[in-house]
């Protein structure tokens, strides 16, 4: 059984495990409960009301307005004018059929991965190897597309991908514990926008379970969800 250190739990004696927090007051908490020494990634875990079973599913993409606070490295398998745009708007990693080759060899030393269409047929046999690590390029998260310009910029300025796991649950890094409030509370509301816009029409009852935020090294706070789900 893990037991957590001492640092960890003296900052746990200052949560009521009894109480959901507002956003406002989460944030303001998890500042003073902070304790290692580096620049913690605030985490967001989310349950939702989904039947993953029967394709509910609740997946897109969001630009966080403060950012995440770390670079991106992002990814383009595009060939001619398009290879062009992409290493023109910043991506780090431009190519073709090597890319796929070096994929295909193991190769996933990016965050990002955005492909053209006329790329996809070629791509598509990589879903065993990016599928598994949510790094396929997919139309409805936005990575598959003829803009390639709009769509490196938006993600290395902050532009983030959601996805549901088998249990309903979404996983998301928020930022930086060395944000200000009003940074992270920004972050914050704008992907529960994103959310409420994601629902699919055949969920019934509550939508939105659970929501617990926490920084990498920090016992975890319980959101008031009633506020979410309005």
């Amino acid at each position: 059984m893990k037991t957590h250190g001492k640092k960890y739990r003296d900052k746990s004696k200052l949560i009521d495990r009894s109480k959901t927090y507002a956003p406002s007051e989460a944030v303001k908490l998890l500042k003073e409960i902070k304790y290692a020494k580096f620049d913690e990634t605030v985490d967001l875990a989310v349950v939702l009301g989904v039947d993953t079973k029967k394709g509910e599913l609740v997946r897109g993409t969001v630009v966080l307005p403060a950012g995440v606070g770390k670079p991106v490295k992002i990814g383009v398998i595009a060939k001619g004018g398009k290879a062009d745009e992409a290493k023109a708007a910043g991506a780090d990693f431009v190519g073709a059929e090597d890319i796929i080759e070096k994929i295909k060899g193991g190769w996933l030393d990016f965050d990002v991965l955005i492909a053209t269409p006329d790329m996809m047929g070629q791509v598509g046999r990589l879903g065993k190897i990016l599928g598994a690590r949510g790094l396929m390029p997919n139309p409805k998260s936005g990575t598959v597309t003829q803009d390639v310009t709009k769509t490196v910029k938006e993600f290395k300025s902050g532009r983030i991908e959601f996805r549901t796991d088998k249990f309903g649950v979404l996983h998301l890094k928020m930022g930086k514990v060395s944000f200000d409030d009003e940074a992270l509370l920004k972050n914050f509301h704008t992907f529960f926008d994103a959310i409420n816009r994601a629902k699919p029409s055949s969920v019934k009852g509550t939508y939105i379970k659970s929501a617990t935020i926490s920084s990498t090294m920090g016992p975890g706070l319980k959101i008031d969800t009633k506020r979410l789900n309005a």
